[in-house]
């Protein structure tokens, strides 16, 4: 059964639309490039930075040093695909979508996830149907946390608020090691069908994990007097802390207690037009921040990216304002809290998700 959305009975998208090409003049739009190109060259400079500090005497014989460097590491890392790789994703970071993909591709693959295969469930799964069972591949059923209410409850579930957090800070090692696996071997993932990929790609997923283990790990153990067992041990603490960071500063842009969770009709329509949908899907959370978009990439004003994805997020604090101010005046859904709310609001939400076996929470 093919999805659909309902059609739009509202001029909100339409309104909204002209009064964000009004506030968007072209100057504004080529400052919103210009600092995007240089939180680029920001991220990027403190990543290379911070991992030629690796190699210096002052941090691989100061063990306590040496996992400080390596958490800052890979939390630059993420900042860095929060920041670039995400927007280059969407074809925002440069004007050639060549050099996007080469952008993406270098980005992802340094933190060694498969550029490729996140890029698919982004772009053809989460972006068209966020927050529909069957159809985000961000929400697929897993066999430890309850996520929507068309999932299968376990006896389990009544403590995954409890639990939740320990999963997610091996959230980014499971995502390297064996979630990539995990999505090379199926045909079906969500709304995305008969799924194929050629040895060549296995092989080349393969060879990107093993470069990633030799520039992270080999490398500083061979040219560093740092021992195996201090690089390990910094390099599962330093996934351990980009972990909780990494899912506590999404996940709350979707599954939260006022977040929606829309489901098909008979006839396989969903209960709202597109707009409406992305708004009652997201969260934001301090979307007109500056220092907030500098830091999350505009994954804090989820509202705006889902509508105007085609946009860089340093435009986000500039347009989300109207977007707040034309939901009220369509009486559309907009969903707002602070960044300590939203977390709490998500395991409330795992809490009520696990007491019950409703298909509705």
């Amino acid at each position: 059964m093919k999805i659909k959305f309902k059609p739009s009975n509202s001029d909100f998208f339409k309104e909204l639309n002209i009064e964000v090409s009004n506030i968007l003049t072209e100057n504004v739009i080529a400052k919103g490039k210009r600092i995007l190109r240089a939180k680029f060259l920001f991220y990027l400079s403190i990543f290379i930075t911070l991992y030629g500090f690796l190699y210096t005497d002052f941090v691989s014989r100061n063990f306590t040093l040496l996992i400080f460097n390596y958490s800052l590491l890979g939390l630059s890392g993420i900042l860095l695909a929060f920041n670039a790789s995400h927007d280059a994703v969407h074809n925002t970071l440069f004007s050639n979508k060549k050099l996007n993909r080469i952008a993406h591709y270098l980005i992802f693959n340094l933190q060694g996830v498969n550029a490729t295969l996140w890029k698919k469930r982004h772009i053809s799964s989460h972006h068209i149907f966020p927050n529909v069972d069957g159809c985000d591949a961000d929400i697929d059923n897993n066999p430890f946390i309850r996520l929507t209410g068309s999932h299968k409850a376990k006896g389990i579930h009544k403590f995954q608020h409890l639990y939740a957090s320990i999963l997610y800070s091996f959230y980014t090692l499971h995502w390297i090691f064996i979630k990539d696996f995990i999505y090379i071997t199926k045909k079906e993932v969500a709304n995305m069908k008969d799924l194929t990929y050629s040895k060549k790609f296995v092989v080349e997923v393969i060879l990107l994990k093993l470069f990633y283990l030799i520039y992270i790990v080999v490398l500083p153990l061979c040219f560093t007097g740092s021992t195996l067992t201090e690089i390990l041990l910094s390099f599962i603490i330093m996934h351990g802390f980009i972990s909780i960071f990494f899912v506590l500063t999404l996940i709350i842009s979707h599954l939260t207690m006022e977040t929606n969770f829309p489901k098909v009709d008979k006839i396989g329509f969903l209960p709202t037009c597109y707009h409406e949908h992305q708004l009652s899907v997201s969260l934001d959370y301090h979307p007109t921040n500056k220092v907030a978009n500098w830091i999350f990439g505009g994954f804090n004003a989820h509202a705006a990216h889902h509508l105007f994805p085609n946009l860089p997020h340093t435009l986000y604090t500039v347009i989300t304002p109207t977007i707040k101010e034309m939901a009220i005046k369509f009486s559309m859904p907009y969903n707002e809290l602070s960044i300590m709310n939203a977390v709490r609001s998500h395991f409330e939400y795992l809490k009520k998700l696990g007491k019950t076996n409703s298909l509705h929470i």
